[in-house]
């Protein structure tokens, strides 16, 4: 007999508009949803929703390769942001 115990967690990271004072309430929420599973201490899948006021998107699996990809793309933008 084997005993098999996993270890699974699940991290959700939620990133959404700072709400804008001169749209007096008229703006909607938007942003993304990122999950992560995590099984003994490896990670087993990331995914991605767009979030619209109260909609979601399906969720999107990206791999390492996309992820790395990613974060590029956003460092890249941050640098022209002020």
């Amino acid at each position: 007999m084997k005993r098999v115990v996993s270890n699974i967690q699940n991290l959700g990271y939620t990133i959404t508009n700072n709400p804008n004072a001169e749209a007096n309430g008229k703006q909607k929420a938007a942003g993304m949803i990122i999950d992560q599973t995590l099984v003994n201490g490896a990670s087993e899948g990331v995914s991605i929703r767009l979030i619209n006021g109260k909609q979601k998107s399906a969720a999107v699996k990206l791999d390492r390769f996309a992820l790395t990809n990613l974060l590029e793309a956003v460092n890249e933008v941050l640098s022209t942001e002020e």
